[in-house]
């Protein structure tokens, strides 16, 4: 895949190991958790819940799962009480990184968080420091399979309010404001589409190229760490990286 493919399939790879996407489901979990305590446990009243429905459901994760989820946050009158943070900070090579949390411990997430980024030439930045390099959009990513018509494709997804769609060599890339994301990609689950990935990203306005190799593998450690840490539920960045081999 090209453009910002590599950014927005970072979920939808393929041959995930077992480690990893139980780690992604437990992610999803909290986040379920923000969702149903914030606005309830009926996806129909509470579109926040819906969406992340929707994401569990792109990766795959099982619908038993997010049942358990749901009445687990529903029923949970004590345990632990997560909350949502975003840090923004710079990477070696002046990249920009965006790192959204779910914690129930701010002070070990900060730490943990501030730790990665020195150990790696990084540094972290003041709220705001990196985010205006960013747009906000809902993103949703749809397999293109052998003789989807593309024409049809993008009035489809116009006419279900999106702003704009990409076409790559396997999928189509759909954008969306974030307060249309939901009617949007509700349109194209009616209409029959399954998503690779549908959540809202937050998308670099343009790219910055790393120098050598020793600035890549720098910077592809600290993202890497990010994303391993249990309490990291999205690493947005502007780094040009080479496109990564998905397994079959």
């Amino acid at each position: 895949m090209s453009g910002h493919s590599k950014w927005h399939n970072i979920q939808a790879k393929k041959g995930k190991t077992d480690a990893a996407r139980g780690k992604i489901f437990t992610k999803i979990g909290r986040e379920i958790a923000i969702a149903v305590r914030e606005g309830g446990a009926n996806p129909e009243s509470n579109s926040k819940l819906k969406d992340i429905i929707a994401k569990a459901k792109a990766n795959n994760m099982p619908n038993d799962n997010i049942q358990r989820s749901i009445k687990k946050a529903a029923g949970e009158g004590t345990g632990a009480n997560y909350e949502e943070m975003t840090y923004e900070g710079y990477a070696p090579g002046g990249v920009a990184i965006i790192c959204q949390i779910v914690t129930d411990n701010r002070n070990r997430t900060s730490s943990d968080v501030r730790h990665i980024f020195d150990k790696n030439g990084g540094s972290l930045g003041t709220p705001g420091s990196v985010s205006y390099m960013f747009d906000n959009k809902g993103v949703i990513v749809i397999e293109r399979e052998p003789g989807m018509d593309e024409d049809e494709m993008m009035m489809t997804a116009l006419d279900a309010g999106a702003e704009d769609m990409k076409v790559e060599e396997d999928v189509f890339e759909v954008y969306t404001a974030p307060n249309d994301f939901s009617a949007v990609r509700e349109q194209l689950e009616k209409a029959g589409y399954a998503f690779l990935s549908a959540d809202k990203q937050m998308i670099p306005q343009n790219t910055v190229a790393l120098p050598d190799e020793d600035t890549l593998n720098k910077v592809q450690k600290l993202l890497d760490m990010l994303e391993d840490n249990d309490d990291v539920t999205e690493v947005y960045h502007n780094a040009e990286l080479p496109e990564e081999e998905e397994e079959e």
